[in-house]
């Protein structure tokens, strides 16, 4: 039985509660136990009452219900009785109370439709209290009026019912704000019912936005429709009012406004659904003291002004930047997006850092954190150079403590800088093999040991050589060494590594090496895959086949790679890598026939200008990073919503069919990044450390596919196929390239939250679901899958029960016709393996990496052992996140659809995962006797989701 949750543990302050009449009361837990013994005796009968386990468990029960009542409670917001209906039928089905909970909801079902039926507009007492204090009665048919505008055009939504919901948690004396939030909630509630109904919410909340804003630009109350909206004459005021209170950059006022503003196009403000739009108001949208003063498509048209204000027609610029961004065709990342056009354009989503090995070095890797992350960058830091525990420490004549006391501070940097209040920090650390504190390192992230030494908010990553698992697959010995006395194993790669690495291990064995210890290499990868299963990290990163197929090998090594494992660029003690992200939309480039080659083409020439010109524009926050970025002007051009894009072709992402198409659309947004990299280079010169590159030599990286397999001896399994002729793109990089590296995928957590799709490269992660974030808890259902149950007849109550009880998978719903099975699998229903081989055919058209998360519905270990080397040897060079269903803890919204984050309970383990892609080599044999814990946290996020990148 669950513990008991006390009133003590949840909120104490008085909450209201709205009954049907209006009335509002105090919240009284007494009334939910009345009606969960009521409801037990209707099934049970009167024999329940001399049972002594009914009392216990109804109190048990009614607390865990009050806790999930009054979690996430807002003093400003009066709770519904109706929603506290839903908690109690929520907690009925956990409990395994189904008998109890099926009564319950017929019980509520019937007097929900005698209350339809006798329901009637509300009476003439309720009034509206506005924030000036003043009193004034509801004005019902502007109610109805927005409602109905925010449900036009919509397929299967009703106005008559939202307003039938919003009727049920309207009071006496409600507050403007409550009677908005009433609306949007109203409709959020049926979302699980269709889909559409989050593009209602969306709307009803742009209404409370409109409102919000337009009164702060003009300095009085007003409310407007949507067809009443004017961006003609609110763009130039709203501008006007940014740069007044220092926000906007006062250069924005020298644009031709109203030309701006008439390319506006109001019509996309309907383009968002209700996670999209919350997250905009929230976290996006420029504010006054927390009022909002900033509509959509000003937030848009705002972000293509910054980044066209070097262009020689900025005008022109600047309404093409925004056709791509207000389309969702492309969108910039999340740094750009909060501060492009402002005083601070600090617009670069990531920071590699090398930190040296002495104090001075230290210190100012934290204090350049702190400032890297203050205006919303991911960082990745390298901590390989510092020395190992035991090592010599000269000037004290002491020995060190290692390079873990450190990390627990850069840990805390990371938590106490979050991001300018926007989200949380966030930072990875990356340790190389052989550093001779790497069995510590492994440990950070676990929840028992010395505290001291572990760093809860702080990723961290394995930075793996090849000479590592070549001893792995071999059974051989491993050394780990202090880099202090082998300081050039950090700067080496390939063969010259595993040459000079050789060569430390034969000075150890004449004791000419102070600290180093024996391993066998089996041992310690079995403890990097155990540990990666037991707490999610340390991430498992590919040192060489990075720096190998890096174009800038001949300016510094690659000694990392970011937060999110999709950057890869050199780092030293005096450059910080910098990388500014953007992520073009697939989905919005596909047709039932394929690819729009032509819009894609399009799309991706538009986008790598845009992000170009990040790095003129861009505000450093510390001069080895503006050097950097100034140097080399790195950019990484990924995509989002490859799921969809399959959705829309009917392909199932487990079969040849998709990974021929991941090889295809990569190839073709390589060709056209690469070539619109050239033609900047002609137009505006290219970057500064250009020769020696391998474009410099016409290698591109389809062609250093070769070099990696010479060091690897042949040992590389990536396909080398191509569609096009890439003949003129070669010669064109020879000449000049306008960026160092072009292209990365990154997570796209955010951004395809705002955009409506699936997250960058991922599977489907659930048809049905909960999405917790920032912004709070949202119902995310899968409408491709809705359009195709509809078109067979098959979307029903029925169907929503049965994608909530197993998990949003389709597996065990028996009606569900077979190839819709296939085509809506979840990430957890398939094999991984057919991600590493999409991901490898990508990772040849990419000149940095891919976040690639990996899922498991079964770990073991000998699955772990093979999934990771399967992508070493699919030549991938990096991974991100392990996901583990049976560490997955489902959140789910009621069966009447109330949002809030709930803690679910673990459901049937789902079907055997789809059949693996057919392997073009045996697999080695893999590491024996690998037992993997029986509770493990590689999962512990219901929804993958990395926040820092994008």
């Amino acid at each position: 039985m669950p513990t008991t949750t006390t009133p003590a543990a949840v909120a104490k302050a008085p909450v209201r509660v709205v009954r049907r009449d209006g009335a509002v009361s105090a919240f009284d837990a007494t009334k939910v136990s009345v009606a969960m013994t009521k409801a037990f005796l209707a099934v049970e009968g009167d024999g329940a009452v001399a049972s002594s386990r009914l009392h216990p468990l109804v109190e048990e029960l009614t607390g865990q219900v009050e806790a999930a009542l009054l979690k996430h409670v807002r003093p400003d917001v009066a709770l519904h009785v109706e929603q506290i209906q839903d908690q109690v039928e929520l907690v009925l089905m956990r409990g395994g109370h189904h008998a109890v909970a099926r009564a319950y909801v017929l019980y509520r079902e019937e007097r929900a439709k005698v209350r339809a039926a006798t329901a009637s507009a509300p009476a003439p007492t309720i009034r509206v209290t506005h924030p000036d204090g003043q009193v004034t009665p509801l004005d019902w048919d502007r109610v109805a009026a927005v409602v109905a505008e925010a449900c036009a055009g919509l397929t299967d939504v009703s106005a008559d019912t939202v307003l039938a919901e919003t009727r049920r948690n309207l009071y006496d004396g409600i507050t403007v704000d409550e009677l908005a939030t009433a609306q949007i909630m109203a409709a959020r509630t049926l979302v699980e019912t269709e889909p559409d109904y989050s593009f209602a919410s969306a709307r009803l909340l742009l209404d409370k936005l409109r409102r919000e804003a337009l009164s702060h630009v003009a300095g009085e109350p007003v409310e407007a429709t949507g067809e009443q909206m004017s961006y003609v004459d609110y763009f130039p005021a709203y501008v006007e009012l940014g740069v007044s209170v220092d926000r906007l950059d006062p250069e924005l006022r020298t644009f031709d406004l109203p030309r701006l503003a008439a390319a506006i196009r109001p019509e996309r403000d309907l383009a968002f659904d209700f996670l999209g739009m919350q997250t905009l108001y929230d976290r996006y949208f420029l504010h006054d003291d927390g009022v909002r003063y900033e509509l959509p498509q000003a937030f848009f048209m705002r972000v293509a002004m910054g980044l066209a204000l070097r262009e020689d027609d900025r005008e022109a610029r600047a309404i093409e930047f925004y056709g791509l961004l207000s389309s969702f065709d492309f969108m910039c990342s999340t740094p750009t997006l909060f501060n492009s056009g402002t005083t601070r354009p600090q617009l670069s989503s990531c920071f590699l850092t090398t930190v040296d090995d002495d104090l001075d070095a230290i210190f100012r890797g934290y204090r350049n954190n702190a400032l890297l992350a203050k205006y919303s960058g991911g960082l990745g830091n390298d901590w390989t150079p510092v020395r190992g525990m035991g090592a010599h420490i000269k000037g004290t004549n002491g020995q060190s403590q290692g390079v873990v006391p450190f990390l627990k501070i850069a840990n805390d940097t990371a938590v106490a800088v979050n991001q300018g209040g926007k989200r949380k920090g966030a930072a990875c650390a990356y340790l190389e093999t052989w550093h001779v504190d790497v069995e510590e390192f492994l440990e950070l992230r676990k929840n028992t040991g010395d505290d001291r030494r572990r760093t809860h908010d702080m990723n961290t990553a394995n930075w793996v050589p090849d000479e590592f698992l070549r001893r792995v697959e071999a059974d051989a010995e491993w050394t780990l060494f202090s880099p202090d006395e082998t300081p050039d194993l950090h700067e080496l790669y390939g063969t010259a590594f595993a040459q000079r690495y050789r060569a430390y291990e034969e000075a150890a064995d004449r004791g000419e090496i102070r600290v180093h210890r024996r391993v066998r290499a089996v041992d310690l990868w079995r403890r990097m895959l155990t540990v990666l299963f037991e707490t999610g990290h340390p991430w498992i990163t590919f040192k060489d086949p990075c720096n190998v197929r890096s174009p800038q090998q001949h300016a510094g090594v690659v000694h990392s790679s970011n937060l999110c494992t999709e950057i890869t660029l050199n780092t030293s003690a005096d450059e910080v890598a910098v990388c500014n992200l953007g992520s073009i939309n697939l989905a919005n480039h596909v047709t039932p026939t394929g690819l729009d080659r032509d819009r894609l083409a399009r799309t991706t020439r538009t986008a790598v200008r845009m992000l170009d010109n990040v790095i003129d524009i861009n505000f450093y926050t510390i001069p080895e990073a503006r050097r950097s970025n100034l140097r080399h002007r790195p950019v990484g051009l990924g995509l989002m919503g490859f799921a969809d894009s399959l959705f829309v072709q009917r392909i199932p992402y487990a079969s040849s069919e998709a990974v021929e198409f991941a090889d295809l659309s990569m190839e073709l947004i390589s060709f056209h990044a690469l070539d619109a990299s050239a033609d900047l280079a002609a137009e505006r010169g290219s970057y500064e450390s250009f020769e020696g590159s391998l474009w410099s030599r016409g290698v591109l990286p389809i062609d250093s596919i070769a070099l990696l397999a010479d060091a690897r001896g042949g040992a590389l399994d990536m396909d080398t196929s191509s569609t096009l002729d890439w003949s003129s793109v070669r010669d064109k990089a020879r000449r000049g390239m306008r960026n160092s590296n072009v292209m990365a995928i990154a997570p796209t957590a955010t951004i395809s939250n705002i955009c409506g799709v699936g997250q960058s490269i991922e599977p489907l992660y659930r048809n049905l679901f909960v999405k917790a974030n920032m912004s709070g808890d949202f119902t995310v259902l899968n409408r491709h899958l809705v359009a195709d149950l509809k078109a067979r007849g098959l979307w029903d109550a029925a169907m929503v029960s049965d994608l909530k009880y197993f998990d949003g998978a389709l597996t065990a719903v028996d009606r569900v016709p077979a190839e819709l099975k296939a085509l809506y699998a979840t990430a957890f229903e398939l094999s991984s393996d057919w991600l590493v081989e999409a991901a490898s055919r990508r990772q040849k058209w990419i000149d940095q990496a891919q976040s690639l998360n990996l899922y498991l519905a079964a770990p073991s270990g000998r699955a772990l052992d093979e999934l990771y080397r399967l992508a070493w040897r699919k030549g991938l060079k990096t991974t991100y996140y392990l996901r583990s269903a049976s560490a997955t803890h489902v959140e789910k919204s009621t069966l009447r659809g109330t949002d809030g984050k709930l803690t679910g309970v673990t459901l049937p383990p789902a079907a055997a995962p789809a059949a693996r892609p057919a392997a073009s080599s045996p697999s080695p044999a893999p590491v024996p006797e690998l037992v993997l814990p029986a509770e493990g946290a590689a999962c512990s996020i219901t929804d993958p989701d990395c926040e820092a990148c994008q």
